[in-house]
């Protein structure tokens, strides 16, 4: 193959990678919509999940407003999420030791992870662990750099 065809190839092959990334970023929007009237909680109480989850896994204490920060949504909208998810069964609130007016956030099931709530993580976890390491590494790179332009987009 000659230099050109290589390149050509190439510049080809990395167009595919922006095109595939820009079909996940639809197909989001679009579960996202279906999941507002469809089906079941929304993408922030998803989101709220993971981080409690992953923070009870690191055994690190967090309150309402940490998750808000995380999320990226109001205290006032995070406590009638996580109202949801008390509701639901899935967290409980106690008592910071240090400040009588906090609060903890905290998993009622760690055991039962994201498999029921969000099986879609199940899936692409599943998904992940065909890949070899240094083809997830690669992947997490680039998608951690897709990440960041997302998150700077419109601020």
């Amino acid at each position: 193959m000659s230099t050109t065809a290589t390149k050509e190839s190439a510049t080809a092959t990395k167009d595919e990678a922006a095109r595939a990334v820009e079909r996940l970023r639809v197909a989001e929007a679009r579960l996202s919509r279906r999941r507002q009237t469809q089906c079941g909680p929304s993408e922030t109480a998803r989101a709220a999940m993971r981080f409690i989850y992953d923070s009870a896994d690191e055994s690190r204490p967090i309150t309402p407003t940490d998750i808000a920060e995380h999320v990226g949504v109001s205290t006032a909208s995070m406590a009638g999420i996580l109202h949801g998810l008390r509701q639901g069964g899935l967290v409980t609130f106690t008592k910071n030791p240090d400040d009588g007016r906090s609060k903890f956030v905290v998993p009622l099931d760690r055991n039962a992870d994201l498999e029921d709530f969000d099986p879609l993580t199940t899936h692409i976890r599943r998904l992940a662990e065909r890949l070899s390491a240094e083809d997830a590494a690669v992947l997490s790179h680039f998608l951690d750099q897709v990440t960041s332009a997302v998150e700077r987009e419109c601020r």
